[in-house]
């Protein structure tokens, strides 16, 4: 039995080397597959941030319970456990002043629905669901549809007239 599992291990050793010397599977110079024009061992630029859109304000929200996303520039903010530079101007003190809307009161709700003085630690880190909004281009071709328009196709079949 002890003879079976060590030739098995080593055939299976064996085959998930396939025969390459070692230093055709760590080639640097080949292809890693998770990015498109370098290897591993290569240091790329990075793509050039994308800039913020023309047209500043709220934009409307394509889902229910959607994140918002940031329309202003966040670089240089710090939010850290220390310190959240959001909450300079979000905050229920100084939303009013500062013009900006107060953040969600789910933001000071725990994960028991428990409403809290302050901002929950679980809605702290504002940039875990809020992005600054910019003119990039999708990463990916998609399909999707607010859910406006899918509701307003599903009320339009119900009645029997063309998608």
């Amino acid at each position: 039995m002890k003879r079976l599992t060590v030739s098995l291990f080593v055939f299976v050793v064996a085959l998930a080397f396939g025969g390459a010397s070692a230093q055709e599977r760590l080639d640097p110079s080949a292809p890693d597959g998770l990015r498109a024009p370098g290897t591993a061992s290569q240091t790329m630029s990075a793509d050039p941030i994308a800039n913020l859109p023309k047209q500043a304000g709220r934009e409307v929200l394509n889902y229910p319970e959607q994140p918002p996303v940031i329309p202003h520039t966040i670089r240089d903010y710090q939010v850290d456990k220390r310190s959240n530079r959001c909450l300079s101007c979000h905050s229920r003190e100084d939303a009013v002043d500062a013009g900006a809307p107060m953040v969600s009161i789910t933001h000071f709700m725990d994960r028991h629905k428990q409403v809290l003085a302050a901002v929950s630690p679980d809605r702290y880190f504002c940039t875990q669901c809020h992005v600054p909004q910019t003119d990039a281009k999708p990463l990916v071709e998609n399909q999707f549809r607010p859910i406006d328009e899918v509701l307003r196709e599903a009320i339009r079949e119900r009645e029997g007239g063309e998608p």
